[in-house]
């Protein structure tokens, strides 16, 4: 925690870059802001939204914001790429050695991620941790959604074996410079412990609030979300098997 100033000079040393994407989220991004800027009150943080080419006046109302939140940052993706996408854009863009994301839809609570970032930066941490996700115990979702994500969530983790229960959870902490050199995918953030794991770091969770959604609707369909993850989970499967385990790099 370095700073109650959430205008930190673009020169101080940032806590935390907290990274949220969102499309057609008009709704609900001015209610974010102001939740992850109290939620980071005493912390030298930014925040990143990234505009995934919304077709409402989510981008306005970002871009309107700045004036009362200058640790706002607006990022647009000029055609529509994705939740991956937008993240890693969000993260080329970052500033601090640690991540934390959010999904755009207001569901994940910010005020948890004080907790994670500690959990992630504490002095007994096991060496190489790398990586806190969030678990919805109590998910606010429709009983078709909740079944469909147990299902997919049971096959992964049978393949996979990478302790995440609750791959869709959007809320997480990662260090940046760990989350660049994992390998790049559309969907990619759904498999971020297992892709963790593969570069030999450490990934542990932590159980996190969950709320309805207020405004705006699902991007995805329960079938089309479980064709993704199917193909998804055969990609990442093929990933793991072609790691070489080099120990650790020395210099000399």
């Amino acid at each position: 925690m370095s700073s109650s100033n959430p205008s930190v000079s673009r020169l101080e040393p940032l806590d935390i870059s907290v990274v949220v994407p969102v499309h057609n989220e008009s709704g609900a991004v001015a209610g974010l802001v102001q939740e992850i800027a109290a939620a980071l009150d005493g912390w030298a943080y930014e925040m990143i939204f990234v505009d995934d080419a919304s077709k409402d006046d989510t981008h306005a109302k970002l871009v309107a914001l700045k004036a009362t939140y200058p640790a706002l940052r607006v990022l647009a993706n000029r055609k529509n790429a994705g939740q991956s996408r937008a993240i890693m854009n969000g993260v080329l863009a970052a500033r601090a050695p640690v991540i934390g994301t959010l999904d755009g839809d207001g569901q994940n609570d910010p005020a948890d991620l004080p907790a994670l970032l500690q959990q992630l930066n504490r002095p007994d941490a096991p060496q190489g941790l790398a990586f806190v996700g969030g678990r919805r115990v109590k998910r606010q979702d429709s009983q078709a959604k909740k079944i469909a994500s147990r299902f997919a969530n049971q096959v992964r983790q049978a393949l996979l074996r990478d302790g995440a229960d609750d791959s869709g959870c959007g809320i997480k902490v990662i260090r940046r410079e760990l989350f660049l050199r994992l390998p790049y995918f559309d969907h990619m953030h759904r498999y971020m412990p297992a892709l963790v794991q593969r570069e030999g770091a450490l990934a542990e969770f932590a159980v996190v609030n969950h709320r309805h959604r207020s405004t705006g609707a699902s991007k995805y369909t329960n079938l089309g979300r479980l064709l993704a993850a199917l193909t998804d989970l055969g990609g990442v499967i093929w990933l793991r098997t072609r790691r070489r385990d080099f120990g650790h790099v020395d210099e000399t």
